[in-house]
C-alpha cells in the first residue's frame, strides 16, 4: 500500500499494536481536547461518558494534572472512573450531571464523550465561569442553550474533531511517558463478523 508520509504516525517504543490503534481516534481526540482547552494549572475537567472516548479522556485529563470528575450512569461505574484515576464520580442516573457538578463547584472544562446531544444544556449548568463544554460524542440532534448565560459567565459551547497524524504521535508519547492505556478486547480474526 502507498500512502502519503504525512496520514503515518509512529509507534513509540513501549506501545504495542494492540494499544496504538486506538490512539489513532479516540486516543488523539480526547488528549487534543482537552490540551487545546488551554487550562490553567490545577483546573477541574468533568468527563461526560466512560466509553470509548471518556476512559481515555479520564485518564488524559488525570495525566496532565488536573482535577477529573467522571460522570456515567450507574454506582457500579465509580470503581472504574477510580481506576482511571478520576477524583470524584457522580452517578448521572441518581442525580443531574450539571446541577451535581456545580455542588462540587463546577468544571472548567467539560467533555461530553457520550454519543448524544441530549444532556449538553443541562451539563452547561456545571460549569465555572469562563468555562468551557466541548462536545465530542454527538448523535444528530441539536443543542439549546440559553444564550444569555453563556454571556453573562463567558462559557463557550464548542466541538472537537480528532487530530493529525503529528498529533496522534504526540498523544501515543504521552501515553508511554504517563502511563495512559485503552481498555481493549482482543478477539481472534475468525470472530471479527461476531
Amino acid at each position: 500500500v502507498t500512502v502519503p508520509a504525512d496520514a503515518l504516525a509512529r509507534i513509540p517504543e513501549g506501545l504495542d499494536f494492540f494499544d496504538a490503534a486506538p490512539m489513532g481516534c479516540a486516543g488523539v481526540t480526547t488528549f487534543n481536547a482537552v490540551r487545546q482547552a488551554k487550562l490553567p494549572a490545577g483546573a477541574r475537567v468533568a468527563v461526560f461518558g466512560l466509553g470509548g472516548l471518556g476512559h481515555l479522556a479520564v485518564q488524559f485529563a488525570a495525566k496532565m494534572g488536573y482535577e477529573v470528575i467522571a460522570i456515567a450512569r450507574g454506582p457500579e461505574r465509580e470503581e472504574l472512573a477510580r481506576r482511571l484515576s478520576a477524583h470524584h464520580y457522580i452517578d448521572g442516573a441518581a442525580a443531574a450531571p450539571g446541577a451535581a457538578l456545580r455542588e462540587l463547584g463546577g468544571a472548567d472544562l467539560i467533555l461530553s464523550t457520550a454519543p448524544t446531544t441530549e444532556p449538553v444544556p443541562e451539563l452547561i449548568d456545571g460549569l465555572r465561569v469562563y468555562g468551557r463544554l466541548t462536545m465530542i460524542g454527538i448523535d444528530g440532534g441539536t443543542v439549546e442553550v440559553p444564550a444569555a448565560q453563556l454571556v453573562r459567565n463567558s462559557q463557550i459551547l464548542t466541538g472537537h474533531l480528532t487530530g493529525s497524524a503529528l498529533d496522534t504521535e504526540e498523544t501515543m508519547r504521552f501515553a508511554v511517558i504517563n502511563d495512559v492505556r485503552p481498555m481493549i478486547e482482543r478477539m481472534p480474526l475468525e470472530q471479527a463478523g461476531e
